[in-house]
Formats: C-alpha cells, structure tokens, sequence
C-alpha cells in the first residue's frame, strides 16, 4: 500500500513539475480571421508559424474566433499574432479587451494583410503603424535592410532579393522604426518613392510591435530567412533579447 501511494505521489509532482514548465513557456494566439478578401496561404501559413514557433519553446494556438478577445481570456496570451487578418472584425467591447491587452505589457506581430484590417478604427491604424493601400503584381524586389542591429534583421543581407507581394501603405505612424525599406527601382508598380517601409518595430501604449509585409506568398514559410527575420519580431515583443 505504501508503494502504492508514494507512486501516486511521485506522478503528481512529474505532473505538477510539467505543468509549470509549460506555464513559463510564453504562449501565442495566431488569429487569421477575415472579413474581406482571403489569403489562400492561412492555412498552411497558420500550421507552418505553429510548427515553427512551438520548436522555439513557445505555446502556440491559431483560431480564427473573434469570441476569444475577452479581457479574461486574452491575458493568458504573452503575443497576438495577426496572420494576414482582414476586415472590420470586432465589435466594440472586444475592442475594449484588446486594447486591454495592449495596456497589459503584452506584444503584437502583425503579418503581410494584418494592415487590411480594421479600416474604420484610427487606434489600431496606429497600433500595426500602417494601412494597406494598394500592390501591384507579384514580383522580385530588392529590400534594404536599415536596422541589422534587430534581432528580425541582423541575419540578413544589406540588401535581400525576395519575391513577394508588395504593399503600399497609408496613414504611416510617424512613431515607427524602420527595419527595411523596398528599393521600388527594382520593382513595377511601387506608389510610395524612396521612403517605402515594408518591415517596423515600435513600442505603442505599454507594449512591443512588429510589423512585416512580407508573408504573402507560401513559399516564404519554407524560407530560414523569413522565418528567422518573424522569430526576431517574436524575441523583440517577447522582450528576449540575450
């Protein structure tokens, strides 16, 4: 009998050991909802950030339930992710909680079409640091890397050579830090000049916030570089920069 017990014993603390490891283990929310146009890279996008995200440590869950964004429920996030998200999606009191969770030392990466979003609220405008505007065709272009100091950059070339979507972008916040700038000499059709960001940081209210437009074609989530140039957005917002 005392076997027994100690045995029982002995698997409640493993568990409780495992518990609290995953505890310390920050845990993420990739939301894809979508109100207007619908990438038709999201899920298989969505299962490669998850796949990729878990092997760095982290918890990882995707949904596209607008229901989650409740006071209560969103603190148990350390990082929203917004993967191509599109649309007028919330209604006021989910509003309300994210910007809850914006004001509780949280971090938000918004990824290509996240500044498809929410057209008609100014706060998240000022949140991504952008609004999507227009593209042209799906072409190579060359990237200007300005900050190899960030962790979302330092891996990468001066200049890098991808083929992708490229976004012009309205109402810019002037509070963003440019990671990397399109060359729109090496493309057709870009609309913004020389100053044409397509990857920032910033810190907005009490948080961190990482932007990038690449993500739009499923290629890319197969390439070391984009997934190394996301997992620095992610230390970054994480506050993880040992």
């Amino acid at each position: 009998m005392l076997r027994i017990v100690s045995f029982i014993l002995l698997l409640l603390s493993i568990c409780a050991q495992q518990t609290a490891y995953a505890q310390l283990k920050p845990r993420i929310l990739i939301f894809s909802a979508t109100e207007s146009f619908r990438h038709d890279n999201i899920e298989e996008g969505a299962l490669a950030l998850m796949e990729f995200f878990e092997t760095k440590g982290l918890q990882v869950e995707h949904s596209e339930d607008v229901e989650l964004f409740t006071e209560g429920n969103l603190l148990k996030y350390e990082v929203l992710v917004f993967f191509n998200t599109t649309g007028n999606l919330f209604n006021a009191e989910q509003k309300r909680a994210f910007q809850k969770f914006i004001n509780s030392d949280k971090g938000f990466i918004g990824i290509h079409a996240a500044c498809d979003t929410e057209h008609d609220w100014p706060w998240y405008g000022k949140l991504l640091g952008a609004y999507f505007k227009s593209h042209p065709a799906i072409q190579e272009a060359s990237i200007e890397v300005q900050n190899r100091k960030h962790p979302s950059a330092k891996h990468l070339p001066e200049i890098w050579r991808v083929k992708d979507e490229w976004y012009d972008y309205d109402l810019v916040n002037p509070a963003i830090q440019v990671l990397m700038n399109l060359d729109e000499k090496s493309y057709k059709g870009g609309k913004m000049g020389e100053n044409h960001p397509i990857a920032w940081f910033h810190e907005f209210e009490s948080s961190r916030v990482f932007y990038t437009g690449l993500g739009h074609r499923i290629e890319l989530f197969e390439d070391s570089n984009f997934l190394d140039h996301l997992w620095g957005g992610m230390r970054y917002v994480l506050k993880d920069l040992k």
